[in-house]
């Protein structure tokens, strides 16, 4: 399918579903939507005949915190029906959450349960929304950039209390050595 055939069939798209802003861009199409509709969206593009995206391959985000949105969410689905992939982007804030895709994708709970841990992006009605890559106890989200710099926690499992232990980790100092001379910059002396 060329790339014209394409770009009518996203417009099309705009009919039944709310679209801010549609891209054609190597065979595929990317969707803008606001991320209150994300979900309605996403049932139509699954259910639809003439759609049939029965597969979400991914859900990732981005951070600009330059932007007043400053996080972009993508949903990559695919159609193997009709042998054609999508983009959905929705941009949100720090205080805007997501409605979760759980009900509709069943993959999307441990992508949603990802981009909240990393990014801090809250999606409501999801199932099992807890950390799955950070700490126990920390503090942030670590891909925004934003997690405390100074000390060091160490977890591990105490096999004599039966529990896992969180404490601090402390460095010896006088252990390391620290020489920050080069053996290229020294000139050496020749005797005659």
């Amino acid at each position: 399918m060329n790339q014209r055939l394409f770009f009518k069939y996203a417009k099309a798209l705009n009919n039944f579903i709310p679209v801010q802003n549609i891209q054609v861009f190597n065979h595929e199409i990317m969707l803008v939507v606001e991320a209150n509709k994300i979900k309605p969206v996403l049932f139509f593009l699954r259910d639809n005949t003439n759609c049939q995206y029965k597969i979400l391959s991914a859900i990732s985000g981005a951070d600009y915190p330059e932007q007043n949105k400053r996080f972009e969410i993508i949903y990559e689905l695919l159609s193997i029906r009709y042998n054609s992939r999508l983009r959905i982007k929705i941009y949100v804030n720090e205080l805007t959450s997501v409605e979760s895709s759980a009900l509709v994708y069943s993959a999307s709970n441990w992508w949603e349960r990802e981009i909240w841990d990393l990014f801090g992006v809250f999606f409501t009605d999801h199932p099992d929304l807890r950390r799955i890559l950070t700490d126990y106890g920390f503090e942030g989200f670590p891909l925004r950039k934003d997690f405390p710099l100074s000390g060091y926690v160490e977890v591990r499992y105490d096999e004599r209390q039966k529990r896992v232990m969180c404490e601090p980790l402390e460095f010896a100092q006088e252990f390391r050595t620290f020489d920050f001379t080069s053996p290229w910059n020294e000139t050496s002396k020749v005797e005659s």
